[in-house]
């Protein structure tokens, strides 16, 4: 489930690490402190590790004057000289406007990328959109997305908006198509990548947190004093930048269950202008356990987690980010509920606890932070595998080994695209990343009447039909591979298959197509009942997706 080597697109561990230094020379741009963003946070940690392994030159963003401490110790080259005398761009690419000149400079010259946040829809529109420049916005995503980009588009003009469109249209393929390889944080991500360019070089690289020691209990309760909180009653957190993807709202409204009468909450970061948590306490009733703080600084950032008992890092949609605050919190021992969903559900179970989306989220939520609330030895028990969670996946020296041996292998390939840009045919999403719907359909052999006698041998077909959205994949793809399982009941109740290996569907299947497999089976001399169940396989094991029963006479 973790990554303490890379991993590539298709998630074959990558065995080779760089040790020592490398002769790989690198120029590094990204967003750095004083600038407000967890990437700049994420690039203090990686620069030391890329220090010790190659030749690191980090490069001013744009015109940005850096914190002194950024300055004194990095010394930045001015923004003109990137990629100059052959020396290879690696740049940090996230989902808003401090990435602008990241952006325009991956446009122009060839580097590796990393993709904090896979979709980049948002960026597009905070950077055309605010100064109005509809047919710029209109251009980009005709040129990522074809077509159906063009459509979404319009409706902007006229202030029409869909949350739903902005995250199905990653706008990123350009950018992504002009590097020489893309690095992202999970397996999950080098999926969809994968899935949507099934060329392009990517790759998944630990993210690289470094393990703080234990913050000092006086200085969490410290921290409580300062702002007001409750000393000893059981303390929610929800960490980084508050937007309606991070289900904020699903946690206030859950305050208000039974379960979690004496619990209360405290949201630390910087919210979107949407974003009214505080008003929706007080149509509740819990605004007395509602307790927004905003920006808090980076320093204070460990104390206000340490003073938590429980993280709340839900997510839905997702726009592929990378958590890096999730995984601050796992770095300081606090136990984390994330939303068993898309990268998430990487997670292993021993450090977090995965809640279902849907109607049920909230009461699903309560019920799972009541219980944990209520038993403090799980709490620690959690919170230390986390801890250690990130101490073995994600160590910074992994990190930069992982990052710089990536680079080494890119470092003479030619990106997918050089010249002109045509962009890619649109394709339906898979099984990998959206769950299928199915309809499975029994038929015996010879056709005509389906009465079966106790031990008469007959041919069974399964017809499996498609009627989703997304395009199944075959078994042997793996994760989002489709397989059935075949049960043969007899009148005790007993499965004659149980030991029978599942069947594989050999073929990717499109939405409205079908499939067919056939076995052979012996009616049972008691008669009983023949089940079929057709799987998806994922992270999380295998699923049903559709079952039929036949009741065998």
């Amino acid at each position: 489930r973790g990554l303490p080597a890379a991993v590539d697109g298709r998630g074959q561990r990558v065995s080779r690490l760089t040790s020592g230094r490398s002769s790989v020379r690198l120029d590094y741009l990204s967003p750095l402190p004083p600038r407000r963003t967890g990437i700049a946070e994420y690039s203090v940690d990686l620069l030391p590790g890329l220090a010790e392994r190659c030749d690191l030159r980090v490069v001013r963003l744009g015109e940005d004057r850096n914190s002194d401490e950024i300055e004194a110790r990095w010394s930045p080259a001015e923004f003109e000289s990137l990629g100059a005398d052959g020396r290879l761009p690696l740049y940090q690419m996230g989902n808003n406007r401090n990435h602008l000149a990241v952006y325009d400079a991956a446009l122009r010259i060839p580097g590796v990328l990393t993709l904090h946040d896979l979709v980049l829809h948002h960026f597009h529109q905070e950077r055309l959109l605010s100064d109005e420049d509809f047919e710029g916005y209109r251009e980009r995503l005709a040129r990522d997305h074809g077509w159906i980009g063009e459509a979404v588009a319009l409706p902007i003009r006229w202030t029409g908006y869909s949350a739903t469109a902005v995250f199905a249209l990653a706008a990123h393929r350009e950018l992504l198509q002009r590097q020489r390889g893309v690095l992202v944080h999970s397996a999950w991500s080098a999926g969809v990548l994968r899935e949507e360019v099934p060329d392009l070089r990517v790759r998944a690289v630990p993210m690289g947190i470094p393990l703080p020691t234990p913050v000092d209990p006086e200085r969490a309760l410290d921290f409580r004093r300062r702002h007001a909180l409750p000393l000893t009653a059981p303390l929610l957190g929800s960490f980084g930048f508050q937007t309606p993807i991070k289900r904020t709202e699903a946690a206030v409204r859950a305050l208000a269950r039974p379960e979690l009468e004496a619990a209360h909450l405290v949201v630390v970061g910087e919210a979107a202008p949407v974003m009214d948590l505080e008003g929706e306490a007080r149509s509740l009733g819990v605004a007395d356990r509602v307790h927004v703080l905003g920006y808090v600084p980076f320093e204070e950032l460990e104390a206000a987690i340490a003073a938590t008992d429980l993280c709340l890092n839900l997510r839905y949609p997702t726009a592929g980010e990378t958590s890096a605050s999730l995984l601050r919190v796992f770095a300081l021992g606090c136990p984390a509920v994330v939303s068993d969903y898309a990268q998430f559900a990487e997670l292993p179970d021993s450090c977090a606890v995965k809640v279902p989306l849907g109607e049920t989220e909230v009461e699903t939520l309560a019920a799972a932070v009541g219980s944990l609330l209520a038993s403090p030895e799980r709490l620690r028990d959690l919170g230390a595998a986390a801890r250690e969670y990130v101490r073995r996946e994600h160590r910074p020296e992994a990190a930069a080994a992982a990052v710089v041996d990536a680079c080494l292998e890119w470092l003479d390939a030619e990106p997918m695209v050089t010249g002109d840009w045509m962009p890619s045919p649109t394709s339906p999403p898979t099984t990998l990343t959206r769950w299928p719907r199915a309809r499975v359909e029994l038929d015996l052999d010879p056709p005509g009447t389906q009465a079966w006698q106790p031990g008469q041998r007959r041919r069974v077909r399964v017809r499996l039909t498609n009627t989703g959205a997304s395009r199944w994949l075959a078994s042997d793809r793996g994760d989002g591979g489709l397989a059935l399982e075949v049960g043969l009941t007899d009148g005790s109740g007993r499965n004659l298959r149980a030991d029978q290996p599942w069947l594989p569907v050999t073929r990717d299947v499109d939405p409205g197509q079908s499939t067919e497999i056939s076995l052979d089976l012996r009616c049972p001399s008691s008669g009983g009942d023949l089940e079929v169940v057709l799987h998806c396989l994922g992270w999380q094991g295998a699923r049903p997706v559709g079952v039929c029963r036949q009741p065998l006479s």
